[in-house]
């Protein structure tokens, strides 16, 4: 990928930091936010930038990041343009897990994201048991239609757990599904960025894999790779991040189904290229995705989950038209 696109890319990144800490229901001179990040000028201005919107961009930063390498990942080794944690039922599971373990209480910024990777290993192994019970593994439709059916299943166990619930985690739990930044801590944000860090690491360690992968199974497998094997660590770890993203900030569709997208349309083609150009893409669309939220309707939040899906349906369209 040439230089000028990954320059193109970072800058993007840093103009979505900037807006995210001078956008919101207070406006705020770029040269004030500068002066608060080192502890300078209105206590009032150092709280709103250090204590509510530094927290909430670096928190957007991860999940964007982590959506978007899940995303490379599952299309590169499916083969398929359409594979993306929401949309193949992944982040449904991982929702489900997560609030399992809130409803056990056992809600632990260090412990909620491996309750919620639980949930979405299990929601890949059902979506690909399925597609292949159908005998379309590799079937771009079966899977997104398998893993619609498994995301329309995580919402009804969602319901249940939330059943007998008081009314205001019900409220809780419902405006955190469809996708928040709100509740950003540096508690979380410690933990989630570990671990978004570790699973884009190990991706990039087996990025040569990945990218074998891609080719075809029988290629893969003629250059000296176990399919099986490397496909299982793969979806765990792409797996991994979409759970990581649902823990940090909830139901959050269609990123990893654009980003990629984009990334190898500026010209990205190896898998490793592929996934850091994802994960930037993917950190300053979900910050400006939040920041479009904060203040569409300011006062008023709209849920983050929305205003992703009103860029990723059309998209998701175009996409499912050019595989007709």
């Amino acid at each position: 990928m040439p230089l000028r696109t990954w320059c193109l890319l970072v800058f993007a990144v840093m103009v979505a930091i900037a807006a995210g800490l001078t956008i919101g229901a207070v406006s705020l001179p770029i040269g004030d936010v500068w002066r608060a990040l080192g502890g300078v000028g209105d206590p009032s201005v150092v709280a709103i930038v250090q204590s509510l919107r530094l927290p909430r961009v670096v928190l957007g930063l991860a999940v964007g990041a982590g959506l978007g390498m899940s995303g490379a990942a599952m299309q590169a080794t499916l083969r398929n343009p359409l594979a993306e944690p929401y949309l193949l039922g992944v982040s449904g599971g991982a929702a489900v897990g997560a609030v399992a373990a809130i409803a056990l209480r056992i809600a632990a910024p260090a412990l909620l994201p491996v309750a919620a990777f639980a949930g979405a290993a299990l929601a890949v192994a059902i979506v690909l048991g399925v597609a292949r019970a159908a005998g379309a593994q590799n079937d771009p439709r079966v899977l997104v239609m398998a893993g619609v059916v498994v995301g329309a299943f995580a919402n009804a166990a969602i319901m249940v757990v939330l059943a007998n619930a008081p009314a205001e985690d019900v409220r809780g739990a419902l405006w955190w599904m469809m996708g928040s930044l709100n509740d950003a801590s540096w508690n979380a944000v410690r933990w989630i960025g570990l671990y978004v860090a570790i699973g884009g690491a190990a991706l990039l360690a087996f990025g040569r894999e990945i990218e074998l992968l891609a080719l075809g199974e029988d290629p893969a497998a003629a250059l000296g790779v176990d399919v099986a094997r490397a496909t299982r660590r793969v979806y765990l770890l792409a797996s991994l991040l979409a759970a990581v993203t649902v823990a940090g900030a909830g139901l959050i569709g269609f990123v990893g189904l654009v980003v990629p997208a984009i990334v190898r349309g500026l010209g990205a083609r190896s898998a490793r290229t592929v996934i850091i150009g994802a994960a930037l893409a993917g950190a300053a669309l979900l910050v400006a995705a939040d920041v479009v939220a904060r203040t569409a309707r300011a006062p008023a939040e709209l849920p983050l989950g929305a205003v992703t899906a009103l860029i990723g349906v059309p998209f998701f369209l175009m996409r499912l038209r050019r595989l007709r």
